[in-house]
């Protein structure tokens, strides 16, 4: 505990987010905000920046995914024990959710780097024996319920988070704001600010210095649609949260009908960012206006990178995992060394799947990976769109696909999209090996970016606000077959660092630049020239290793959003 002592004395930033990917035993994460997060948090340890985490405990976790005989997701609870990897904290905290009294215990774990360094990450909780029985289960199922418990799981990460940190002495300068889950963090800071004698008649923010609250408060948004952004309706905050903040302030702040979590994070913070140049364009578009910077996501490249692929990365440069800006000189490996690297990853992803799924896949075919998180904007089943056509490029020059992916429980689309993958997988059954693996984690993440040839990602254009498991792919010499959205218009040098999928946003037309790039580009290169191929691996890792890791973006965060 003398760590949190340390922390608590130097600590000036704090970094609050639904959820966080720790590691794959702890389930409080289901996708790639929680990634994201949980890279963040490593390379704020690594940099041994004054930072602390909060988030919520999920103890029943996300989604633990099983199909059923008609291939079907099965949506089971994922718990995890706090107590196995955190410490239970004594300072507890009082708050109020439909007018009676709820307490909330922080849980604290230290995320420690190689070097030593430990950033503590705060879990929130609310199962406690003090509390009533519905209030007990506010912090278990992330993502889970209706939106009255949505929205309490909001208020326990943002106003009692910020009550935690205060109980436990951290005097915090700037507040990082991660998707508006967090934006009712802002209110208590409002609340600090109240000025009794102003005359709020004209506006009713006027009893408060919304400046000061902008000043301190830093907000990035990862969602590139309206209908993404929570919103809820007045009469519920109102029935859930009392009269903590008068309700002309919050309509003022967060929308006239409803209280829209994005719009009150964005009126009240200083800094606003999107996770991609595109998506600062396309936000500022949504929200015209507000001024939108862009700070492009990146990974954590001692995470991702698999054992055999850093183990030539150290021999080279061996401060490589601290200082990523020297894979730019990736360049120099040696073309059979990388190669066999590379096939190490393949063997242990090929194991992987061969013990998750019975099917052996084979070594010497191309293979192409898809695993993400199964929702129709991300169009999982755009390869399958015309099955005759890929029998036949197949029958030329063979190939193989993996997938993996889960789907929330009540994301209808994304359910019926693993049963027609299934049906896809049966279609194909003798022409192209495809399976699809089971039970999506962090673990099976990272053997799959290792482990395959291409990287598949076909998201309908705008919608990907970044997406970072092609970074992750690319670390590892994989190579990207993209619609050019998200980070990948930033990363994307056709024929060099992987392919771009020409997109209208039509599906046929999409399907079809897909398989063009597969059968004239992907396949022959892979079959006829892997020199060249080992070529365009250390391409890859060389161009989109240095720019697109958590290094470099928790530095531009901490220098231009921190520190404004």
């Amino acid at each position: 505990m003398d760590f949190l002592d340390r922390s608590v004395r130097r600590t000036r930033f704090a970094y609050f987010s639904m959820e966080i990917a720790l590691r794959a035993e702890m389930h409080t994460y289901s996708g790639g905000l929680g990634v994201l997060a949980g890279d963040s948090a490593r390379s704020a340890a690594d940099l041994d920046l004054p930072m602390v985490f909060v988030t919520l405990v999920s103890r029943q976790g996300y989604v633990r995914q099983a199909i059923d005989d008609r291939h079907g997701q099965i949506s089971q609870a994922d718990p995890w024990a706090p107590q196995d990897f955190a410490t239970a904290l004594p300072q507890m905290v009082a708050m109020s959710i439909e007018g009676r009294a709820m307490w909330v215990r922080p849980w604290l774990y230290g995320l420690e780097c190689p070097l030593g360094h430990i950033v503590p990450v705060v879990l929130l909780d609310t199962d406690l024996e003090q509390n009533a029985v519905e209030d007990r289960r506010i912090t278990d199922a992330l993502y889970g319920g209706d939106q009255a418990y949505r929205l309490k799981q909001e208020i326990v990460l943002g106003i009692g988070g910020k009550s935690v940190l205060r109980a436990l002495g951290f005097r915090v300068e700037k507040y990082h704001l991660n998707e508006g889950h967090a934006a009712l963090l802002t209110l208590p800071l409002l609340r600090e600010t109240q000025r009794p004698d102003a005359d709020g008649a004209s506006d009713p923010t006027r009893g408060y210095d919304v400046s000061a609250v902008r000043e301190r408060c830093v907000f990035t948004t990862h969602t590139p649609v309206e209908a993404g952004f929570d919103k809820f309706d007045y009469d519920l905050v109102q029935r859930v949260l009392g009269d903590y903040i008068e309700r002309d302030v919050l309509t003022h702040l967060a929308g006239a009908d409803q209280l829209n979590m994005t719009r009150l994070a964005l009126n009240l913070s200083g800094y606003v960012n999107g996770v991609a140049r595109r998506h600062a364009e396309t936000t500022r578009k949504l929200f015209p206006g507000y001024r939108i910077a862009s700070i492009t996501n990146g990974v954590h490249v001692h995470r991702w990178t698999h054992g055999a692929i850093a183990k030539l990365f150290e021999q080279q440069f061996s401060n490589w995992a601290h200082e990523p800006e020297v894979l730019a000189f990736a360049d120099q490996i040696d073309d059979g060394a990388l190669w066999s690297a590379h096939e190490t990853a393949k063997r242990d992803l090929l194991a992987r799947i061969a013990q998750a799924t019975g099917k052996q896949l084979r070594p010497d075919l191309l293979l192409i990976g898809y695993a993400r998180r199964m929702t129709a904007y991300k169009r999982p089943e755009l390869i399958f769109s015309d099955l005759d056509r890929l029998r036949e490029i197949a029958n030329g020059q063979p190939f193989q696909i993996v997938l993996a992916g889960l789907a929330h429980p009540s994301d209808r689309g994304g359910h019926e999209a693993i049963r027609a993958l299934a049906a896809h997988i049966d279609a194909l059954d003798g022409a192209v090996p495809v399976v699809f693996v089971p039970g999506y984690n962090l673990d099976i993440a990272a053997a799959l970016v290792a482990g395959c040839d291409v990287w598949l990602n076909t998201p309908l254009p705008p919608l990907e606000a970044s997406g970072t498991s092609g970074m992750k792919a690319a670390l590892n010499g994989v190579l990207n077959l993209s619609v050019l959205d998200g980070w990948w218009i930033e990363g994307c040098v056709d024929g060099v660092t992987g392919w771009s999928i020409p997109s209208n946003g039509a599906d046929a037309n999409d399907a079809g630049a897909l398989y063009d790039k597969l059968r004239d580009m992907v396949l022959p290169l892979y079959h006829g020239d892997r020199g060249r191929w080992i070529w365009m691996m250390k391409q890859a890792i060389s161009k989109i290793g240095p720019s697109f890791n958590s290094h470099r973006m928790m530095r531009r965060y901490v220098t231009e959003a921190y520190l404004r």
